[in-house]
């Protein structure tokens, strides 16, 4: 019997308090068997990932990936680089802007998607001051009121 597996995501909640969005893309992760085990379990965590140019290709780094428990000799290490997916001309676009502007590549979450593949959801994004982190805690709670009430007419 095969376990569903679609409804696996797994999150970077810090991202959206510290980061606004410009534009967001998603790619395809290179994985060993192991890994894809692991993150099927859940056991992955982006809080400190981010994506990184080298040689023309796009990298994510700090993404912790629990080593898989039924894993022998062969197991991946938690931390390693992990190549991203991208077309040539999404690669492009994203390296020129960039180098262009103070943005940053972030991962947004990790998922399986209905096929069984992990892909990882990714933001070009630029970093919040502490007043707008501030506007937008304010602006959460300010909605989450208007819903309570409107649920309790």
């Amino acid at each position: 019997m095969k376990k569903d597996t679609s409804n696996i995501v797994i999150k970077n909640k810090k991202a959206s308090h510290d980061y606004e969005f410009l534009e967001k893309f998603v790619a395809g992760i290179m994985l060993t068997g192991t890994e894809i085990k692991s993150i099927r379990q859940g056991k992955a965590t982006l809080a400190d990932s981010y994506c990184q140019f080298s040689k023309g290709e796009l990298f994510i780094k700090g993404m912790h990936i629990s080593e898989y428990w039924w894993g022998n000799i062969n197991n991946h290490e938690p931390l390693r680089e992990r190549k991203l997916l991208l077309t040539g001309k999404e690669l492009r676009k994203l390296e020129r802007k960039i180098k262009e502007t103070g943005l940053t590549i972030i991962v947004i979450k990790v998922f399986i998607n209905d096929r069984g593949l992990a892909k990882a959801e990714i933001a070009m994004a630029r970093g919040k001051k502490e007043y707008d982190k501030r506007e937008t805690l304010k602006r959460k709670d300010a909605d989450r009121e208007m819903d309570r009430t409107r649920k309790n007419k």
